[in-house]
């Protein structure tokens, strides 16, 4: 693939070696073309968040790349895995909580604002579409900033939470672990059966994070709210997901046989790669600023 100087400027400075192609060029033209005047739907995954320093699960061709995260049903029925699970997020999350938005979300903040995003529907855990500036949000999967009660339903804030871990464990936040997704670490080889647990301050019931485990069901409210914003759209962009996950897959497959444009950004392969009107493969921040830069303009030119 021929690659042309990456001296050339353009709306955004220089270009980015991924799109100083022609074709990839001529493809977020196509692109642009394709959403301008749509009331749009956007389903974002790990590709958002893994360019602000968040790993993800899957390679390039949607297989996993690390253990599959902890199930519910572990998660729920074993003391054993839980106090796993929040021996190694009392490290991740301080790594979690310090991460920013990164251009991804930044861009889609613009073209929300600007009006060309109806809703955003993420299965990111992370919160950093809100924290760049989305309103209209529909977190899929939970947040991993919250925190609740698998007995009364009680919520709290994560930061609350951890705070009484830390002051429980002392110990564990001196432990360094390579970072995993969704604010886990690589850790194996640590007395977990040592590490100490809070409990519901309500009803003394368990605590879980705020997110849709693997092999647990989105809350109906949700999914009814994510098909609501599905019914008013007349376009569909999908951002750095694999979709192998049916939870999302499920909305990119609908909007197919409502026979609406689906246009996907993504490095490698995805499962709705036939169902694509038209598919990008390249980071998703260096074409999501290309592709705000190029709506937003034509919006302004219009107007003038």
């Amino acid at each position: 693939m021929g690659v042309r100087s990456l001296s050339h400027d353009g709306p955004c400075g220089k270009i980015p070696a991924m799109l100083a192609a022609t074709n990839i060029l001529d493809a977020i033209d196509a692109l642009a073309g394709l959403l301008q005047g749509r009331r749009l739907l956007v389903l974002t995954g790990a590709g958002c968040s893994t360019e602000a320093g968040i790993p993800d699960y899957r390679d390039d061709q949607g297989a996993w790349k690390r253990a599959p995260p902890m199930s519910y049903q572990e998660f729920t029925t074993s003391h054993a895995a839980r106090q796993r699970y929040w021996a190694r997020g009392l490290i991740g999350w301080r790594r979690m909580r310090e991460v920013a938005p990164g251009r991804t979300h930044a861009a889609l903040a613009r073209l929300e604002h600007a009006g060309h995003i109806d809703c955003l529907i993420t299965q990111n855990v992370d919160g950093l579409h809100q924290r760049a500036g989305s309103r209209c949000v529909i977190d899929l999967h939970g947040r991993v900033d919250t925190v609740h009660c698998l007995n009364c339903g009680a919520r709290f804030a994560r930061e609350r939470i951890q705070s009484q871990l830390d002051a429980l464990n002392p110990a564990w936040p001196l432990l360094a672990a390579p970072a995993a997704p969704d604010g886990d670490v690589a850790l194996t080889d640590a007395p977990f059966d040592q590490y100490r647990l809070v409990n519901c301050e309500h009803c003394g019931g368990a605590l879980k994070p705020g997110v849709v485990f693997f092999g647990e069901a989105v809350p109906r409210q949700i999914v009814e709210r994510a098909y609501a914003a599905l019914a008013r759209a007349e376009g569909v962009l999908v951002i750095g997901s694999s979709l192998m996950v049916y939870s999302g897959y499920r909305f990119v497959r609908d909007a197919s046989e409502r026979a609406l444009p689906i246009a996907i950004i993504n490095r490698g392969r995805t499962r709705a790669d036939a169902q694509a009107t038209i598919k990008i493969e390249a980071l998703c921040g260096d074409v999501l600023e290309w592709l705000a830069a190029r709506m937003i303009g034509a919006e302004l030119a219009t107007a003038e």
